[in-house]
């Protein structure tokens, strides 16, 4: 498979600076949402590079350094949990991902964007169902994004030890779900994910 087949095609279309974007965290009951926007150069080759989901945390640590060694420029956003209860997820993953593109620089002429919708961008952009494993910029800024969300959650578990958060980073495990019922909700829980998915009445 080539990693660049779609980047090739921008690039065909005359497109010279052509720039992947993924999220991390759509899902969880707590924490921000990340996402991340990286160019890489026309000719790159990242060995191991893949979905961020089907790397084990070791190797998308690994790489977090190679992309952002190897990357034209990379960056991070994140939508924070008041956004999300403001906006709604999907509103606040665009919020995010277009935070991540607007820190880019130079800014890329296109913009690929993994799933099915696109966030409002002042450029061309184009989206790829499943281009985190179609797309070597797309997988790039999904590793990124995930790895930079990990280790956010790591931190605010030091904050609030009693949902340990380094287990499930916020996800709705069987664990988190029985000590956010324990605890109740902290103010890094996502109140409008509680009532829908718990029940709760917040």
């Amino acid at each position: 498979m080539d990693w660049l087949s779609y980047e090739k095609q921008a690039y065909g279309k005359g497109y010279s600076v052509v720039c992947g974007v993924d999220e991390a965290g759509r899902g969880p009951l707590a924490g921000p949402v990340y996402a991340a926007a990286v160019i890489l150069p026309p000719d790159a080759h990242i060995e191991g590079v893949n979905d961020s989901k089907k790397l084990s945390e070791k190797k998308r640590e690994t790489l977090f350094d190679i992309i952002r060694q190897t990357a034209v420029s990379s960056c991070i956003a994140s939508a924070s949990v008041e956004e999300i209860d403001t906006h709604n997820i999907l509103n606040a993953t665009y919020l995010a991902m277009q935070r991540a593109v607007a820190g880019l620089s130079p800014q890329p002429q296109m913009v690929l964007v993994d799933g099915n919708r696109l966030p409002s961008l002042p450029m061309e952009a184009q989206a790829i169902v499943k281009g985190d494993s179609l797309s070597l910029s797309i997988a790039a800024a999904s590793i990124l994004a995930k790895v930079s969300r990990d280790r956010y959650m790591k931190e605010l578990a030091r904050q609030y030890p009693q949902y340990q958060l380094e287990k499930h980073k916020g996800y709705g495990t069987k664990l988190h779900r029985e000590l956010i019922r324990q605890y109740g909700p902290s103010p890094i829980h996502r109140k409008t994910f509680l009532k829908k998915i718990l029940g709760e009445s917040l």
